[in-house]
């Protein structure tokens, strides 16, 4: 006698993700209205900060040694390359958003987005974590303190209720090993570049 086979509730979402996302939506169905409101805000404000850091990267460096200058451009570089790679991946995971899907969920504090504007992995989260890897190895001093924001982005959206926790897990994993590969890669080019030069 074959034992039935245990099944998700969601078709390809992992029933603790699911658990979770619903924790945390609950959370912030409960939390005061100035909190969902600064969280609807933060969760794009976030990224914007990221792009300020970036430019003020770009202008500190403008006048120092060749190998800054490198980093300081491959960063905002490899940022935009893990984003394309999310979007592409989500093309072919095609998962639709929790705030669609999951049973028994209040309202959430964002807007749902429109179907077909793919859950998996993170868009935000994975940018948020490549921009935060790049500007720790471009500009040290700011590693804690971008390190915390990619982490801090990637929990308001599950907050705010458009992303299963797994998706911005994935998307920090994503756009970190992403950036720290690129990033690496350029170091690499600005010594061996400088190194030539040395030579001449």
């Amino acid at each position: 006698m074959s034992l039935p086979l245990a099944t998700n509730e969601i078709e390809d979402v992992p029933d603790i993700s699911i658990d979770w996302y619903r924790a945390v939506t609950g959370l912030a169905h409960d939390a005061p209205g100035w909190v969902q409101a600064l969280a609807d805000v933060a969760t794009e404000a976030v990224i914007l900060v990221f792009g300020a850091l970036v430019l003020a990267n770009l202008w500190r460096t403008r006048r120092a040694d060749r190998r800054l200058r490198v980093l300081a451009f491959a960063a905002p570089a490899v940022t935009v390359l893990a984003y394309a790679i999310s979007e592409v991946t989500k093309t072919f995971v095609e998962q639709e958003r929790p705030c669609r899907e999951v049973r028994g969920v209040v309202a959430t504090i964002a807007e749902c987005p429109e179907p077909g504007d793919w859950s998996f992995p993170s868009n935000h989260s994975t940018i948020a974590a490549a921009a935060a890897v790049g500007l720790a190895v471009a500009w040290r001093r700011l590693a804690v303190v971008v390190a915390l924001l990619a982490v801090l982005e990637a929990f308001l959206r599950v907050f705010v209720g458009v992303h299963y926790p797994h998706d911005v897990i994935v998307g920090l994993l994503l756009g970190a090993i992403v950036a720290a590969a690129g990033m690496a890669l350029a170091a690499k080019l600005a010594k061996t570049r400088l190194a030539a030069l040395q030579h001449r």
